[in-house]
């Protein structure tokens, strides 16, 4: 059935108006993700240097037993980090089913859930699970840290100062691959992991490694910041990976918009034809007439 001129014109508007707004979701989305990206690559720096002071102090201490020994924990945190936005197609879902299978494979006596993300916490809802604490993203890369000292003040109360024996913490968040594809992963944080505690394939330096500070301080302090580093990567690669999608469903979205539009202008150029030609036909037949 052939469309009216003005339907078409309406058509057209919308399309027009819908463009826009899609365009400028993806600009919106790429001009997002390089504050996070420098966020994730400037925090992976500093945890390079706190990987290599508790190498030193492992390697001076020989603390590998003390903490290679710990007992076996009995109570789960699991750091999810989803969205709070839509328009990222199928991300929270995704995540959340990467927790069901984490939690099955896994299972403690006790389990708990820190979400970062309002629809992280219903796409985890919707799987039976319920979030301890639903948190929210950060607004921009300065929002990072707040967050990850957040999450860790939270990991510290929760573990009631032996998380070490107590407490397992793993982050479930969805980082980039190469090609632009993204997958969701998991990461266990803490107990430490052992490849942590091998000072002879850590400490390649020739000078003797020293320090002069209480040594369980010390230790405290470099696990402290261990776990605040990887908390850190991890948000900041969320929020990558949150924009990076959201990109790739608007240039989609963007490349339907078009086609569509290219249509419809194409059959409203050929109704504006018609219509002219008619008007013409009428005017040459009434001066014939």
């Amino acid at each position: 059935m052939a469309q009216t001129l003005e339907h078409l014109s309406r058509k057209n508007d919308t399309l027009t108006s819908i463009r826009g707004i899609v365009h400028t979701m993806k600009t919106l989305s790429a001009i997002n993700a390089a504050p996070y990206e420098q966020a994730a690559q400037s925090i992976e720096s500093y945890h390079q240097t706190i990987l290599q002071g508790l190498a030193s102090f492992v390697y001076r201490t020989g603390g590998v037993s003390v903490l290679s020994e710990a007992l076996q924990p009995n109570t789960q945190l699991l750091v999810v980090f989803g969205s709070d936005h839509g328009l990222c197609g199928n991300y929270n879902e995704l995540l959340a089913n990467k927790v069901v299978a984490y939690s099955e494979a896994v299972p403690m006596a006790k389990q708990h859930i820190l979400c970062i993300g309002s629809r992280m916490g219903n796409a985890l809802l919707e799987q039976d699970l319920s979030p301890d604490v639903v948190l929210m993203p950060p607004a921009s890369a300065d929002g990072v840290g707040r967050l990850a000292g957040d999450i860790v003040t939270r990991i510290e109360r929760l573990g009631s100062g032996q998380a070490l024996t107590n407490l397992a913490v793993t982050l479930v968040f969805t980082q980039r691959q190469e090609h632009g594809y993204q997958e969701t992963v998991t990461r266990n944080l803490l107990p430490l992991d052992k490849s942590l505690l091998q000072p002879e394939q850590l400490w390649q330096s020739r000078s003797l490694p020293d320090y002069t500070m209480n040594s369980e301080a010390l230790l405290a302090a470099l696990i402290r910041n261990h776990v605040f580093a990887s908390v850190f990567r991890a948000s900041a690669e969320a929020m990558v990976t949150e924009n990076a999608t959201r990109l790739s469903l608007m240039q989609q979205a963007e490349q339907s918009v078009d086609e569509q539009l290219e249509s419809v202008q194409q059959e409203l150029s050929s109704v504006r034809q018609d219509e002219i030609t008619n008007e013409l036909m009428d005017i040459v037949i009434g001066h014939f007439a």
